[in-house]
């Protein structure tokens, strides 16, 4: 009696796991298809304008990864470049608020990271567009001109007023070893009112 309940537990065993099998199959198609379509969106694109790729590379708003987009907008129209990471953070940021996209999903879609969109998010809502422009990176102001070396860098221009920018340069270092920019020298020299040749 025990044999055909055993019999019809490993049957049903069986179909179960032929079904979980062709579910997966199934699953693992749909997303071979996904992956397919975007690389299909992905190679559609049009060449890039080189003008534009250096303007974006100066200017510090050039995405490094735009093979990395697989939104169907940044693929059917020439409008949208996967080059322009001002644009892509706008676009994204729009898409996650406006259309209602997961976070995740976006991220996928506009090949930026999370915390990327997050910040965009925060920097649109505070600033707008401008927002996502790139800051300069690097020291805001002369930082090795402090207070005693503009004092002397002054008194030297005072008393020897034709004194060439090289040896203010020259001098500072002697005096406090530290080796200022001549561009530097001449911009503080320039806001006491005189110019150095």
């Amino acid at each position: 009696m025990a044999w055909p309940l055993i019999e019809q537990q490993v049957i049903l065993r069986d179909a179960y796991a032929s079904y979980i099998h062709r579910e997966n199959h199934l699953l693992y198609l749909i997303h071979r298809l996904g992956i397919r379509c975007n690389l299909l969106y992905t190679t559609k694109r049009v060449p890039a304008n080189r003008k534009k790729i250096e303007a974006l590379r100066s200017s510090g708003a050039l995405n490094r990864h735009p093979e990395k987009v697989r939104h169907s907008l940044f693929a059917q129209h020439d409008f949208f470049d996967p080059h322009d990471l001002v644009q892509l953070k706008y676009e994204t940021v729009r898409a996650v608020e406006l259309d209602g996209h997961p976070i995740a999903q976006a991220a996928l879609d506009f090949g930026l990271s999370r915390p990327t969109i997050y910040e965009a998010q925060q920097k649109l809502r505070q600033a707008g567009v401008e927002g996502l422009l790139p800051q300069k990176r690097g020291p805001k102001k002369a930082r090795k001109l402090t207070p005693d070396v503009r004092r002397y860098v002054e008194e030297l221009v005072g008393s020897e007023p034709d004194l060439q920018t090289a040896v203010l340069v020259q001098r500072v270092q002697t005096r406090f070893g530290i080796v200022l920019h001549p561009r530097t020298v001449e911009k503080a020299v320039r806001k006491k009112g005189r110019h150095r040749p």
